[in-house]
């Protein structure tokens, strides 16, 4: 067997794999001889089927599984030997394989194109510059914050007459005998629309034309049950007939909303009731600016990362990976995107090698008890005491370690990030909610 290296790129290589009768004829030979042990033919006993019966009739697809088994395991022993770092996976040239005369050769001759890392440096120095931002908790956030607890823990009324913010409930009718029951939510359309919403009662008919009370094809097409795919060339003209009024009322301050929002006596007082709200929208605002800050320092490391990819045989593997359900139309889409997710992955990578940053066992341990307690916590369940320890192991040892993996992953990520934090510049601001939701276009 001779393996060799054909470098076309800095990034693009193809490895070229010759056998000769002696590389594969013995396993080609083990695989027929155990065909004829156990191989059921009319006319034969099992064990005694001639091998030149099974030649002729397996021996083809014989000698082509023989033959991708031995250069599979040759192209990732070279890969691994020649600590070749490659991206995505070695794509055969098709070309050849057509070529192959499978029924007369016994010499052979295959090539694979591989992707590779080209060489890079990640700068971290001060000449690397983000922005935190630090969102501040104005009266007006926390007014907003409160009406949307109040209403949250509300209870539902039925009112006679609608009012701005109110839900309708009731039915689509359209051409034919069409109708279908549903709600209206005059906050998800425009104050224009939502206008004829207001003031109506049972038994109401308002003129709609969906195509112009939402923008989104998906939400059309849900307010009648059906898919956008199913709308297409529909008229989207319809009466509604209101059925019901929907109304929720502010709850009270009391120590029932109290209670119900942050636990059983955990506040006593407005007072008390309003530093928490506080302390809570807070805590929110610095997980989205955080979330955006580590954006940031992506795409600010991504832009001064000269990183060079092998595009177009990158496109090709992810179609071919995609077995029939990625299209061109898609990787034209979305190669941008997965392009600088790669970009940052090998970024990332290089900073965790070049400072020797591993994820520790205990360090996944704590940030797969912290997930589980938020989503306990988040789920209204509370505290699981000393079950914690229980859920965490059981979750590290489930799906056959992808969860321990995946775990790992994400505390390299934060440790990549925060190693990355100590060595840039990085300037605080702070801003309104609305400055930030600009910002970051929400």
């Amino acid at each position: 067997m001779d393996i060799t290296l054909d470098k076309k790129d800095s990034n693009l290589a193809s490895i070229k794999v010759k056998l000769n009768e002696a590389d594969y004829q013995s396993k080609v030979d083990e695989k027929i001889k155990d065909y004829s042990k156990k191989a059921q033919i009319k006319g034969f006993r099992t064990g005694k089927v001639p091998k030149s019966v099974i030649v002729k009739m397996y021996g083809k697809s014989i000698l082509i599984e023989e033959i991708n088994h031995v250069v599979g395991h040759a192209i990732q022993d070279y890969i691994k030997d020649n600590a070749l770092k490659i991206l995505g996976e070695p794509l055969p040239n098709q070309q050849k394989i057509d070529a192959t005369d499978w029924e007369n050769q016994v010499d052979f001759e295959f090539e694979y194109n591989v992707g590779l890392v080209d060489e890079f440096t990640v700068a971290l120095d001060k000449k690397v510059k983000v922005t935190s931002y630090q969102i501040e908790v104005d009266d007006k956030v926390v007014a907003e914050t409160m009406e949307n607890v109040r209403t949250q823990f509300g209870k539902m009324t039925n009112p006679e007459v609608s009012e701005a913010g109110d839900i309708l409930f009731g039915t689509f009718t359209g051409e034919g005998d069409f109708s279908h029951d549903s709600t209206v939510d005059p906050s998800e359309i425009s104050s224009a629309n939502a206008k004829k919403f207001v003031g109506q009662k049972k038994g109401d008919q308002i003129k709609v034309d969906l195509s112009k009370l939402y923008k989104d094809a998906t939400k059309q097409a849900a307010q009648i049950g059906k898919t956008a795919d199913e709308i297409e060339g529909m008229d989207m003209k319809f009466t509604f007939e209101v059925k019901n009024v929907n109304r929720k009322e502010l709850a009270d301050i009391d120590q029932e909303l109290f209670d119900k929002t942050f636990g059983p006596d955990v506040v006593k007082s407005e007072e008390e009731f309003k530093a928490k709200v506080i302390d809570t929208v807070s805590e929110n605002y610095v997980r989205e600016t955080d979330a955006w800050l580590n954006k940031t320092i992506q795409d600010e490391l991504i832009k001064k990362t000269k990183i060079s990819l092998p595009d177009e045989f990158l496109k090709e593997w992810l179609k071919l990976s995609g077995q029939g359900k990625v299209t061109d139309a898609d990787i034209a889409k979305e190669y941008d995107l997965y392009a600088d997710q790669l970009r940052w992955n090998l970024i990332s990578g290089q900073v965790a090698q070049d400072n020797e940053i591993k994820p520790e066992h205990n360090d996944i341990k704590e940030a797969t008890r912290k997930m589980i307690e938020a989503q306990f916590m988040g789920s209204g369940l509370g505290q699981l005491g000393d079950q914690m320890d229980s859920f965490v192991e059981n979750y590290l040892q489930g799906e056959k370690g992808e969860n321990y993996m995946k775990m790992a992953e994400q505390v390299q990520q934060e440790k990549v990030l925060g190693f990355v934090k100590e060595n840039i510049e990085i300037k605080a601001k702070k801003v309104s909610l609305d400055k930030f939701k600009e910002i970051v276009g929400a």
